[in-house]
Parts: structure tokens; sequence; C-alpha cells
């Protein structure tokens, strides 16, 4: 799909969508339990489906009624043996956080589990299963540390220690399934842990469905003991607004208007949520309540900002950096190689198209901005938040941006082009 966006002035009020972060999590909470789960504002992303389609193939029914997503687990593979199937295919789509954290969750089950992906996922590093899961008993194979996985279980929790450089999720993964093992007095010590702000959100997810929620020891070391907590038959969820696709509204705002944006947890603890400090220091008019945030123009500054725990803001934030006097540095540069697109490169590359020279060096990203963009053809490189990040920078960009393979968005955000087109955004979608 091509989609054309020209210069526009945004205004009026808009909902955040809900979060891929929080509902994928619910729904391997939903698996590890026992019992009917009721989900409350279900995403509808590529990542979210694939996520649903997981579940289902691991023994779980579910159904949407009336806006809600039904979801019992009472038949589900990793709870009983009757009927277990000689063998399971699931494929996690091009969700990087599904693989990593349905790979130790499916291995709980002793049937064989072919997990495969699609697009970038084929070509991500899966090193870390290969290395850790035989350490508790699973039987694992992968294509010399890529996808296909065929990994067979069941998983018996063990102490261990694991590498959190590259990503929490693994850490995600590995936490949900000793909770769904009854792991008791064993532990995951974790070297270097980053994004630990997800790591928050994979504990209170936990917690919310009634599982075993292992002692934090400072994001060190993370402590299991018998669970006390009775687990209802039944419990209900709602799943948060979604900062890190909001971030791209909210630098929208401002960039090019003045608009409010609703359904988004002040107290959240997504990683994202840190959009509002770079908006903040750079100087964009806002507005911050409970019920909504309202944003608009102002004379943008450079700012300095850390993203090694938040690495999906570089998109939206270089597009605010994009109109910022002066240069913007951004920290943490080595956490964007591994995700759809090599994403420091990518992000050079496109916005240079547009204009904009962005250095990189070592971990930092520095944009220079202030000096005008202009309209360009552009390539989403199938990275749906680079097609986001380049139809924000357009807003105001001199002339019309044309976006290349533009339906990247559909991994996180399907609804990203309608929504800012009803903010008075003009766009045009072939």
């Amino acid at each position: 799909m091509i989609v054309s966006v020209y210069p526009s002035t945004l205004t009026g009020n808009i909902h955040a969508p809900a979060s891929k972060s929080s509902m994928q999590r619910a729904c391997a909470a939903a698996l590890v339990r026992k019992g009917v789960s009721i989900i409350h504002n279900p995403g509808i992303s590529n990542d979210d489906k694939a996520a649903l389609s997981i579940i289902k193939e691991m023994g779980c029914n579910w159904e949407m009624k009336e806006g809600d997503l039904i979801i019992d687990s009472s038949n589900a593979f990793v709870h009983t043996i009757a009927s277990l199937p000689a063998s399971i295919a699931i494929n996690c789509g091009e969700s990087g956080l599904s693989i990593r954290m349905f790979s130790p969750i499916v291995s709980v089950s002793s049937a064989a589990v072919t997990i495969n992906g699609q697009g970038s996922l084929a070509t991500r590093p899966m090193d870390f299963f290969d290395e850790v899961l035989p350490q508790l008993d699973v039987t694992i194979t992968s294509n010399n540390g890529k996808l296909p996985l065929q990994v067979k279980g069941p998983l018996q929790p063990r102490n261990i220690t694991i590498d959190g450089s590259l990503s929490s999720q693994f850490l995600t993964g590995l936490l949900m399934a000793y909770a769904a093992s009854n792991a008791d007095a064993v532990s995951i010590s974790v070297n270097n842990l980053k994004s630990k702000p997800y790591v928050d959100l994979t504990l209170k997810v936990m917690s919310d469905f009634g599982l075993n929620v292992p002692a934090n020891k400072n994001y060190e070391q993370f402590v299991f003991s018998k669970n006390k907590r009775s687990m209802p038959e039944k419990i209900e969820y709602t799943v948060e607004g979604d900062w890190s696709g909001a971030a791209f509204l909210l630098v929208a705002g401002a960039v090019a208007g003045n608009i409010v944006v609703k359904g988004l947890d002040i107290q959240s603890t997504q990683a994202d949520k840190a959009v509002l400090k770079a908006l903040i220091d750079s100087g964009a008019s806002i507005s911050i309540s409970d019920a909504a945030i309202e944003i608009g123009t102002a004379s943008l500054k450079a700012f300095h900002f850390n993203a090694t725990d938040c690495p999906d803001l570089f998109p939206p934030l270089v597009a605010l950096a994009s109109y910022c006097e002066g240069t913007t540095v951004i920290e943490g540069v080595s956490r964007l190689a591994h995700k759809e697109s090599n994403r420091g490169l990518t992000l050079q590359d496109e916005f240079g198209k547009m204009g904009v020279e962005i250095i990189l060096q070592d971990d930092l990203m520095m944009i220079k901005g202030g000096k005008g963009l202009k309209g360009a053809k552009v390539h989403s490189r199938h990275d749906h938040r680079i097609a986001m990040a380049c139809a924000v920078a357009a807003l105001k960009a001199e002339g019309e941006t044309v976006i290349e393979e533009a339906e990247a968005i559909n991994k996180s955000y399907p609804n990203f082009y309608e929504h800012i087109t009803s903010l008075g955004a003009r766009v045009n979608q072939l």
C-alpha cells in the first residue's frame, strides 16, 4: 500500500489504541491461569492476532462477545495431558514479544511444539533459547540460532542466570513459564537487564491474573516461593491504552496542531510513557491530567533523552527532534539493531530523504533539527514505527510525502492513518 501525507493542521480529540504490550501479556497470562478470563478493550493489531492464534493452538477456547474477549483455558495443554496432541505448531507472525514470551510458556507442555514466524522475525537471533531452555530440561532445536524452533518439555524450574542485555522479553517468558510450572524455592538471576519498566508491566499482569508473582530483588533476581493466593475461576482485565502508539499522536500534536489524547493511564508501568518527558523537555505545549493529555504547537528546542529502556520511542522522537531547533541527542542506539529493521540506520536513511541529518556515534543518535523538512518518497522498510514516524514528520514538511509499504502499521496500530485523518491530516491511501 502507498500512502501520501500532505502538510496539515491537526485539531480534535482522539482515543489511544489498545496496548499490544498489555494485550499480548494478558493472552499469555490467560493461557497460564486455569479458568475463564474476560478481557476488556482487546487489541486488534497483527501482533495481538498472533497471540490469540498461539493460545488457540495451545488448547484455549476464545470468542469476541460485545466487544470483550472471553478466553477459557480450562483444557489448555499447559494444564492437562488429556488429549494432548503428539505435536503442535504455532506461528508468532512478526511479533518479537510473542516469540520470546511464548517459547518458554509452550515448553511447559510435554508436547513437541514447532515455533515459527514471518518477515523480519525469521532473521532475528534466538540463541538465547538454545542456551537457556536445555538447562530447564527442555529439548530444543533451531535453525542455527534462528527460526523455526522445536521445543519439547515439560519445563522444570531451576535456579538459573540469564543475560538481560538484548531484551527483557525473554525474562517475561521465563517468569510466565515458571508461574505455569508452579515454581517454588527457585530463582531467575539476570545480568544487565534492559527495559525494566516492561518487566514491571509483566509482574503487574501476572498479579492481575492471580498468578504466582516472584519477589523482585532490584531487577537482579526474581525469587519464586509457593503461591499462597487462591486463583479465582473467572477474572476480568482491561487492556491499557498504548503509550507506544500514542507517542506518535502526541508528537503529531506537538508538531502540527492542538489535540487531546484520551485513554492513557498516567500511572502506567509502560516504558514508553517516558515520551512525556521528551515532549516537556522539547518545550511542547502540554497539559497532563488523569482524563486526557492536551498537546499543541510551540517553539520547539533540542533535547537530550535516554531511550535505553524504551527503544521503541526512537522513531516518534526522531520526528519530534526534526522540528526542534538545534541538535537533539538520544541515547540507546544499541537497542535498535534487532527490531523490524535496523532502526538506527533506517531512521538515518529515511529521514535523510526528507532533509534531516542524523549522526550515529557509538550509542548516541544526534538529530540536527529546526531546518525544515521537505516532502519525499520514503519506505517503511516493513517496519510499523518507521511508517508512522515518516507520516508524523510529513505533517509539516514542504510538499507531499509518499510512504511505500505503508501497511506495515498493521503490526501494531491498524487504525493509525484513519485516526490522524480524523484529526485533520490530509492522507491519501492507494
